[in-house]
């Protein structure tokens, strides 16, 4: 079997909601042998392929016993993933002083929304209000109207689960020279406001300005948004560069000396009325078979389901078959050391785990 180029990690993951599993699964994808500590009585959810590529070993940390055998596995593995509040791990006896204590090379990370400091660090929150209060949310929407949550991808795992992985390697390369470990604050907020750097960048310059739903990249831009199909269906287009609006133009059949200038922006509204008006005299599909092969950057607006049967993404098995259900195949896709086969969380038990971590041995 394959190797992945992370098959000789050893991850101890304490059972957590969002970022916490979606990282662990990132790392297990990529070889990683990743042993999840869940509460006692946990059932297995074949079908949850977010818990995929684990073996779940229930343990009742608020039993002496169970919290030992908890410390046995920290101190054998490489990574400790948590999604606690700020002083829940202490509190069992599982904090990082402890656990470093026994095992000085772990990598011990932590996955909040608010982070481990701070005045709101204790206190209850979701992706949506991460993403308010770091300026995100304010920027996604429709021009006169209320900010749209854009779903919880941002502040879970765009801003969470994907810094937590990114940390985790981080420490883990560093871990590898220095003989030590360290711990990770990765909190939504930090990671989500992160991810705004362009969009700082360009309120530094001037560049972005106004309400949202009025500026380039936010579906201001008649050449960056989404249009009505004569089906009540949609196509997205993306037409920035000036040869691809030009792309653009031309597979519409609109001639450019019939618009205003795109530099001035109070022309947008005629723009986008004409570009509209077109779009709503053919079907979804038959636009976007019209601008399949041009650099027009115009794609059909798919869901789920028809996005999986789609030519391009089946080409690539972007979304496969698993069982009952079709799911998002693994990325990245490493040449030399591809991703892991994907396979359903199992039930363990904290002995065997022991057992062929203490001899080195691994299940993969």
């Amino acid at each position: 079997m394959q190797r992945g180029p992370l098959s000789d990690v050893r991850v101890v993951e304490f059972s957590a909601l969002g970022p916490v599993p979606f990282c662990a699964m990132l790392l297990a994808d990529m070889g990683a042998d990743v042993v999840q500590i869940a509460r006692p009585h946990t059932s297995i959810d074949t079908d949850n392929f977010m818990q995929r590529g684990r073996r779940v070993i229930p343990l009742d940390l608020k039993q002496p016993h169970d919290r030992d055998t908890a410390l046995d596995l920290i101190a054998r593995a490489d990574v400790l993933l948590e999604g606690n509040r700020p002083g829940v791990m202490e509190s069992l006896g599982l904090g990082p002083d402890t656990c470093t204590a026994r095992n000085p090379r772990l990598v011990y990370g932590r996955m909040t929304g608010w982070g481990q400091t701070g005045p709101l660090a204790s206190t209850a929150g979701h992706d949506i209000n991460y993403i308010a209060l770091t300026g995100v949310l304010d920027a996604i929407g429709v021009a006169g109207s209320s900010p749209v949550p854009p779903l919880n991808l941002i502040g879970d795992y765009g801003g969470g689960a994907m810094f937590l992985a990114f940390g985790t390697l981080c420490a883990l390369w560093e871990a590898r020279a220095s003989g030590l470990g360290q711990v990770i604050d990765a909190a939504m907020v930090d990671g989500s406001a992160m991810l705004m750097s362009l969009f700082c960048r360009l309120l530094a310059q001037g560049k972005w300005n106004g309400p949202r739903g009025t500026r380039i990249l936010d579906g201001g831009a008649p050449w960056y948004t989404t249009y009505r199909t004569a089906d009540n269906r949609y196509v997205a287009v993306g037409a920035l560069e000036e040869p691809f609006w030009q792309a653009l133009l031309a597979g519409l059949e609109i001639s450019p000396a019939s618009l205003p200038p795109r530099s001035e922006k109070g022309g947008w509204p005629v723009i986008r009325a004409a570009l509209a008006d077109r779009f709503a005299t053919r079907t979804r599909d038959a636009w976007a078979k019209q601008f399949r092969e041009s650099d027009a950057c115009v794609s059909p607006v798919l869901n789920l389901q028809e996005a999986a049967e789609n030519e391009h993404i089946a080409a690539r098995h972007t979304y496969v078959a698993d069982r009952n259900f079709v799911r998002p195949a693994t990325a990245p896709r490493l040449n030399r050391t591809p991703a892991s086969e994907a396979v359903p969380p199992t039930l363990g038990t904290a002995q065997a785990v022991l057992e062929a971590w203490q001899t080195g041995a691994s299940r993969r």
